[in-house]
């Protein structure tokens, strides 16, 4: 075997112990930063509130369109005019249009806006996060915090993961406002279809435990996808490339961990047909 097949070889063997070593790097990561819950909840509350400002409302320039509410409100709002569009031409074409009311009190609550509620916080909230500590560890930000017997990871990743999950909350409560909104104008406005028909069905289809257990999803989505951006911000290396090249790890898993959340969500909450209810 010649030095080329030797290192080829090398490199097969050694991919998957590297796939592994960076699972157990971020195993280890997330239970530190959910360890430091405690110490957060006691000593670093003014900082959860701060990091809450900044993503609720932005900071600077992003002031002045509102940060975070109006893009999440925006994506949403975007999905719901989708189901409005195709929705009611599908039911159009069988003679059923009256039941579009039904597809958005069923779709939007529990399919589109918890994804694109999931993908907007990734590309908001998320992209911001992994920046901000990508850029105070390159710049030894992090480094000067430790030295100065401040825990780092409580600090600035604890806090960030608290306020991120705490933020989608009402985030999403207004998304998913704009979400109800624009089905309901594409149909009633666009369609003609009357307000009285639309909201009958809506109202009839409408589960109210649906809205809690979508208010939850998103949550949970929100928890996992702030830890995953803090990680790779926080691991970030090789100067402002290198801090670009973690937002994108981040982003890309992100992505896929909104999507599996979703999936492994629905499935235990609404794969059982004795559970599923389409109406109170």
């Amino acid at each position: 075997m010649n030095i080329s097949e030797g290192s080829a070889l090398r490199r097969i063997v050694d991919r998957p112990r590297s796939g592994l070593r960076v699972v157990g790097e971020q195993v280890d990561f997330y239970i530190k930063a959910y360890a430091g819950i405690p110490a957060v909840l006691s000593r670093y509350l003014g900082e959860v509130l701060r990091q809450l400002t900044n993503i609720s409302f932005g900071t600077g320039a992003l002031v002045l369109i509102g940060g975070s509410v109006v893009v999440v409100s925006i994506l949403t709002a975007s999905a719901g005019a989708i189901v409005g569009l195709q929705g009611y031409e599908a039911l159009n074409a069988v003679g059923t249009d009256a039941l579009t009311g039904f597809l958005a009190s069923y779709i939007n609550i529990r399919l589109a806006a918890p994804l694109i509620g999931g993908v907007a916080l990734v590309s908001t909230i998320g992209a911001a996060f992994t920046a901000e500590i990508g850029a105070q560890r390159i710049s030894e930000e992090i480094d000067a915090i430790e030295v100065m017997a401040v825990p780092s990871v409580p600090y600035l990743v604890t806090t960030r993961i608290l306020a991120g999950t705490i933020a989608s909350i009402p985030l999403y409560a207004l998304a998913l406002i704009a979400c109800f909104a624009t089905t309901q104008l594409i149909v009633v406005l666009g369609y003609g279809q009357s307000v009285g028909t639309y909201n009958h069905y809506f109202s009839t289809f409408l589960v109210p435990t649906d809205v809690l257990i979508s208010v939850l999803q998103v949550t949970l989505i929100a928890f996992v996808v702030m830890s995953i951006h803090a990680f790779y911000g926080f691991t970030a290396s090789g100067g402002p490339a290198g801090v670009g090249a973690a937002v994108g790890r981040a982003v890309r898993l992100s992505l896929i961990a909104v999507m599996v959340t979703a999936l492994v969500t629905a499935v235990l909450l609404y794969a059982d047909p004795e559970s599923l209810h389409l109406s109170r």
